[in-house]
């Protein structure tokens, strides 16, 4: 991006050493701050006409004004402020609605660009616009001896502190239920079930963070669907997308007629918030989605990851759809990958198999897109990642989120699901806190799902 290009630019400008000519070809760079120390000096012993003189004998012969201070060169942002150049004439609005497009990362970066910057984007008009980094997680328990059965919870990543934002979505109309199914780029997404009748039901999508709210109507086959994922892009449009995934089952094939593929989807439904109107796709490919596969919308298109070891890629219209390899381990041994990451505009996603050191967890960054090159990113083996201390969570971990802005994932180990974060520049496992042994973790069961406030944008026909 030309603007990250523009701050790296600058920052190594900035940090170019000041080069002091020879004082036997030319008069000292700070010769006029040395002398008005010298004359203090004189002062107070009353040499102060003879060491004048002599300290500066130079700047006298060629007719310098001692207090004068010679002019540096500019440079960065300064300098382009100075030369009048284009950058310096953009508006604080324009300039902070650009800023508010880049990446978090990038956006700390663009602080360090000059103090116009760094005030922008701390200015309280401008901060909310920015992006922001990670907050926290939502995530549900179930117990059954309990009221509600069901309740939600946010945790915090630093694992401590009141929740910054309040899991009962207190602003939402009142349901019977709600099942947290995805999160995108700040917007949830919900299946509310009504309260008038309790095998109906809504799908909500809300953003948590300004509590404005959208109504989206069910389909025939909601009540049945296990796979509905949500796709929003903030930098392209306000409008959002619903994709649900129907089974044969759900969808009414007759037993006889079942594929051998357990849970093969039969039919994509997608909701667009632009026209109001679901639009139905029967597919001619055959895979099948688990109920817990993580999902990530990049480039328009809605990225998830299939049964049988595959990415599978569909655009908005259900027009265009694209299968990913995933490479294999060399001691592969069937265990799944049960979801696809973005981090710093990249996909990645996590396996895990039995090496030649033991078990161990391997990381893989898809390096080129339109190639399907994936990059061996980060390996790990249980007992580095664990330690002898939690040699036991090497077969009760999962994998749950990638940091946005760093080399970091998080994931959740143990009986008692204990929350850590793992660095993978550092190596290091860091314990954030523990959530429970009813948090509901596994293959079929809700995940925690990380997210990452959005201020600036107003949701669409939102309430």
């Amino acid at each position: 991006m030309e603007l990250a290009h523009f701050c790296k630019k600058t920052q190594r400008a900035q940090k170019k050493p000041k080069q002091t000519p020879s004082s036997s070809t030319s008069h000292p760079v700070d010769c006029s701050h040395s002398c008005s120390q010298t004359l203090a000096l004189a002062g107070a012993d009353g040499s102060k006409q003879h060491r004048r003189s002599r300290r500066c004998s130079i700047c006298s012969s060629q007719g310098k004004n001692l207090t004068r201070r010679p002019s540096f060169p500019r440079t960065g942002m300064e300098g382009a402020l100075m030369r009048g150049e284009p950058i310096s004439k953009i508006t604080d609005d324009i300039l902070a609605d650009i800023i508010s497009r880049v990446p978090y990362k990038s956006t700390c970066c663009c602080k360090c660009v000059s103090t116009r910057w760094r005030d922008l984007i701390s200015h309280p008009d401008h901060r909310k616009k920015m992006p922001q980094p990670l907050a926290g997680f939502f995530h549900e328990s179930y117990n059954k001896n309990r009221f509600p059965k069901c309740p939600r919870y946010f945790t915090n990543v630093s694992g401590e502190g009141e929740p910054l934002v309040d899991p009962s979505l207190s602003f939402l109309p009142r349901y019977n239920g709600l099942d947290i199914l995805d999160c995108c780029n700040g917007l949830l997404l919900y299946r509310c079930w009504k309260a008038t009748d309790p095998k109906t039901l809504d799908y909500v999508v809300c953003n948590p963070a300004t509590e404005r709210w959208v109504v989206v109507p069910a389909t025939d086959w909601s009540s049945k669907v296990n796979v509905v994922r949500l796709g929003f892009e903030p930098t392209v449009s306000s409008h959002f997308h619903v994709f649900e995934f129907i089974d044969e089952e759900a969808w009414g094939v007759d037993e006889s007629e079942l594929s051998d593929c357990d849970g093969c989807i039969e039919t994509l439904a997608i909701y667009s918030s632009k026209t109001g109107v679901w639009k139905h796709r029967s597919l001619d490919i055959m895979f099948a989605i688990p109920m817990s596969s993580k999902g990530v919308f990049l480039n328009g298109a809605l990225h998830l990851a299939a049964s049988y070891n595959f990415i599978v890629a569909v655009d908005v219209e259900g027009n265009n759809w694209r299968l990913i390899d995933i490479p294999m381990s060399p001691y592969y041994d069937d265990a799944p990958v049960v979801g696809v990451f973005l981090s710093q505009r990249q996909l990645y996603f996590t396996n895990f198999y039995s090496g030649s050191d033991g078990e161990e967890l391997s990381v893989w960054a898809l390096e080129d897109y339109y190639s399907e090159k994936w990059t061996l990113k980060h390996n790990v083996s249980h007992l580095e990642l664990f330690g002898a201390s939690y040699s036991s969570f090497g077969n009760l971990y999962n994998v749950i989120s990638f940091h946005p802005g760093r080399n970091m994932i998080f994931i959740i180990c143990g009986y008692e699901n204990m929350l850590m974060s793992y660095d993978m520049d550092r190596r290091k496992l860091c314990f954030i806190c523990q959530l429970g042994r009813d948090c509901q973790i596994g293959w079929d069961k809700t995940l925690c799902i990380p997210y990452v406030p959005l201020y600036s944008e107003p949701l669409a026909d939102g309430h």
